[in-house]
C-alpha cells in the first residue's frame, strides 16, 4: 500500500487505547474522489454501514449527496434524523422488522423511504400491513446480480416485477442492484465482466417499464464495482467503503484513488522476550476478518504475526532485526483490513484534522435499535 500520510497527532499520550481514529482531511478528500468519480454528487446513493455515524451524513449533505442506502433501520433513522431525502433499507424486511420500517416511515415524513425485496411472500406481507395503516410503500426489487447472497435472478426478474405491481400497498420503484462479489483485482477485468450485467438490466428495464412506469430507479454497485457502471444513463452508485477506505481494499484495488481515512491507535504492553512485541489491539478491538491478517501495522517493517487473542496482538521481529523491536509504551497506528466491522466496535471515534484532534463523532447507529 503506498500511502505517505502521517497518521501522528498531537495529544496521542493522553488517548486511552486501542482507539479508532478518524482523520477528516482524508475523509473528505476520499469523498470528493467519489463525487468525481460517479460525475456529480447527484449521481451517489452511497451506503452508510461502513461508519453509521450522523456526522459522516452531514459532511456528505454538505458535498451535495441527498441519497443514503443502510443495512439497518438504526442507520435508517440516524439518516433520516440528518434529514436525508432519501433511503433504501438494503435488507430485507421479516418479523418485527415489518412494523418498524412503517414506524420510521411515520415519524419521517419528509423523507422518501424504500425497502427492498426478492421475495413476494414477505412483500405481500409488507403491503398488507402498509394497507392497515393506510399507507403505501416505495419498494426496489432486490436482484441478484450473481452473488447470490439475495436477489431475484435475472431470468425472472422481469416476472417477479409484474407480480409486485399487482400487490396492494406498495409501489415498484425501481431496481436495487448489488455486486458484492465483484473483486476482481484488475479494474479492467471487473469492468469487462460488469457492462454485459449492466446491458442485460438496462433491457430488462426497458420492457418493465412499458407495463410499469413507476418502475425507474436503478441503484448500481459496491465500493470496487460503482466505477464499472458510471456509463448505465441515469443510474445512481452506491459505495459504502470508499469514504473511509481500509487496508483490505488498497491491496485489492489498486485502481482506486482513495487513501484510508481511519486508523487505530495502539500501545506496545509487553516484550515477553527478546525481539517479541505484544500490543493492547485484540480482535475486540480490531475486526477478526477477513482471513489472514487483520490490519496492517505503520512503521515496523521487519516483523511478522505470530497469533491475536482477545485483548492481544503479538508480533517478531525478523532475524537480525530484533534490536529494531518496539519498546513497552510505544505508540503505533494500524489501518484495518476490514474498517466496517472495526468501526462497529467503537462507541466513538476521535477525529483529527491537521494533526490536532478537533471532535469526537458518535458511532450513531452501532446499536440494533434506537427509537423504532
Amino acid at each position: 500500500m503506498k500511502n505517505t500520510f502521517s497518521y501522528s497527532f498531537e495529544g496521542s499520550d493522553t488517548v486511552i487505547t486501542p482507539a479508532l481514529i478518524y482523520y477528516k482531511e482524508l475523509i473528505q478528500k476520499n469523498m470528493q474522489t467519489a463525487i468525481d468519480m460517479a460525475h456529480g454528487a447527484e449521481h451517489l446513493w452511497p451506503h452508510i454501514k461502513s461508519h453509521k455515524m450522523s456526522d459522516i451524513i452531514q459532511l456528505s449533505i454538505k458535498s451535495g449527496i441527498t441519497r443514503f442506502k443502510c443495512a439497518t433501520i438504526a442507520e435508517a433513522e440516524v439518516a433520516a434524523e440528518c434529514k436525508a431525502e432519501h433511503i433504501i433499507l438494503a435488507y430485507p424486511l421479516v418479523g418485527p422488522n415489518i412494523d418498524r420500517f412503517l414506524n420510521l416511515s411515520h415519524a419521517f415524513p419528509n423523507t422518501h423511504f424504500y425497502a427492498i425485496g426478492d421475495s413476494l411472500e414477505m412483500l405481500t406481507q409488507l403491503g398488507q400491513a402498509a394497507l392497515l395503516r393506510s399507507v403505501n410503500v416505495n419498494v426496489l426489487t432486490d436482484v441478484n446480480m450473481g452473488m447470490n447472497r439475495t436477489g431475484v435472478p435475472l431470468d425472472v426478474l422481469e416476472k417477479f416485477c409484474y407480480s409486485c405491481a399487482e400487490i396492494k400497498g406498495i409501489t415498484l420503484c425501481g431496481l436495487h442492484c448489488y455486486d458484492g462479489h465483484r473483486t476482481e483485482h484488475d479494474a479492467e477485468e471487473r469492468k469487462k465482466i460488469s457492462q454485459p450485467m449492466d446491458e442485460k438490466i438496462r433491457l430488462i428495464l426497458k420492457s418493465i417499464q412499458k407495463n410499469i412506469p413507476t418502475c425507474s430507479l436503478v441503484v448500481l454497485g459496491g465500493s470496487p464495482s460503482f466505477p464499472c457502471h458510471t456509463d448505465f444513463p441515469g443510474a445512481y452508485f452506491s459505495p459504502g467503503t470508499l469514504f473511509i477506505y481500509d487496508y483490505g481494499y488498497s491491496v485489492k484495488f489498486p485502481d482506486l484513488a482513495y487513501t484510508p481515512a481511519a486508523a487505530i491507535l495502539t500501545r506496545v504492553i509487553s516484550n515477553p522476550e527478546y525481539g517479541i512485541f505484544s500490543l493492547d489491539l485484540g480482535y475486540k478491538g480490531i475486526a477478526a476478518d477477513p482471513e489472514g491478517t487483520r490490519g496492517l501495522l505503520l512503521g515496523i517493517d521487519n516483523c511478522e504475526e505470530m497469533f491475536q487473542s482477545e485483548e492481544h496482538w503479538t508480533f517478531r521481529m525478523k532475524p537480525g532485526h530484533e534490536d529494531e523491536c518496539p519498546k513497552v509504551g510505544e505508540e503505533l497506528f494500524v489501518i484495518p483490513t476490514h474498517i466496517c466491522p472495526t468501526s462497529a466496535l467503537y462507541p466513538s471515534a476521535i477525529v483529527v484534522e491537521n494533526k490536532k484532534v478537533i471532535d469526537n463523532w458518535s458511532v450513531s447507529a452501532r446499536n440494533r435499535k434506537i427509537t423504532y
